[in-house]
């Protein structure tokens, strides 16, 4: 998809995934891409519909949990495109997790019982629930990796206050449960996940995407306790079995190391997989849409005008109460 360039656009970012147009200052365009990426390196073939699926569920996500705290989303003007309000970010991640798996299972077989200045459990197994879920956070690298960190270095840092930190925690906590009961609800578990917060003047937003594949990994529930029991493998609809892949053919993004070659089969499997993960998760039939750059950005523009008709007539009507 080429780039675009919108009226009253005053900055534009591409990332590892998404492509984001800042316009007047307060509206993000976000443009979510096929691209992929794992141990924060992009991979080298795009995924079809990847971009489609993850600006779909996160709608659908962000729609669901907007009675716990406000979040960045205004409108979905084509399949892949989201544009919301523009907010400054916390340059942290809101990792957390309800079992042992992934990286906290790494860190834990390594030896370690301490995750982000979190305490673990003794005699846990992979994919065991932790008491109650545990947040651990990362901080967000504009490039590079993402470093573990705890909530004291964070105060201390200044990345966020402990009263910013106490309604970070709490918003986490509560999205987290909602985001396991909507799982639950498809048969599913919500195993770990990630949320990013920003800010618009002194009020917090959730911002970005939440319970994708991508920020998000999810167990079946059906035989989950007979698997764990018997230390099987646990069937999961998330990103994991890409990074797993990787891992296989000697790839954790470290230094040195090259990209494994993506075949079409594979690419066509990953596809699948995501899609699958969004039939499960939103209980409906995925239905590809492409759309042209041409038809994209009218759809964009049009939302955009809209946008700023409504706030010129928000404007107004202030004015008039003030001067009432």
């Amino acid at each position: 998809m080429a780039a675009f360039q919108f009226p009253g656009q005053t900055a534009f970012y591409s990332g590892k995934v998404r492509d984001v147009y800042t316009i007047h200052d307060h509206l993000l365009v976000m443009v979510a891409s096929d691209r992929i990426s794992a141990f924060d390196v992009i991979l080298p073939k795009p995924i079809p519909f990847k971009g489609q699926v993850l600006n779909q569920i996160a709608a659908y996500m962000l729609k669901a949990t907007n009675d716990i705290c406000p979040n960045w989303l205004l409108e979905v003007p084509a399949p892949n495109v989201s544009i919301g309000k523009k907010c400054i970010p916390f340059k942290i991640e809101m990792v957390v997790r309800g079992n042992l798996t992934g990286h906290a299972w790494r860190t834990y077989s390594s030896g370690k019982r301490s995750l982000c200045g979190v305490p673990m459990p003794d005699d846990m197994k992979e994919n065991d629930y932790f008491p109650t879920p545990i947040i651990t956070p990362s901080t967000k690298a504009e490039q590079g990796h993402d470093e573990d960190i705890s909530a004291k270095e964070i105060i201390e840092k200044g990345l966020a206050t402990g009263k910013e930190w106490n309604i970070l925690t709490d918003y986490t906590l509560k999205l987290f449960a909602r985001g396991k009961e909507l799982a639950a609800n498809r048969g599913l578990i919500l195993v770990d996940t990630k949320y990013e917060f920003g800010k618009i003047g002194d009020e917090i937003y959730l911002m970005d995407e939440i319970h994708t594949p991508d920020s998000s990994r999810y167990f079946y529930a059906d035989g989950f306790e007979e698997r764990q029991a018997k230390g099987g493998r646990q069937q999961q609809l998330s990103k994991e079995f890409v990074r797993e892949w990787l891992i296989a053919n000697n790839f954790m993004g470290k230094e040195g190391q090259t990209v494994p070659e993506m075949n079409d089969d594979w690419v066509n499997t990953i596809s699948n997989r995501y899609i699958e993960l969004y039939e499960k998760v939103i209980g409906e039939k995925f239905i590809p849409q492409t759309l042209s750059d041409e038809e994209t950005y009218k759809r964009i523009a049009a939302s955009l005008a809209k946008s700023s008709k409504e706030e010129k007539r928000e404007g107004e009507n202030r004015s008039i109460i003030d001067n009432a």
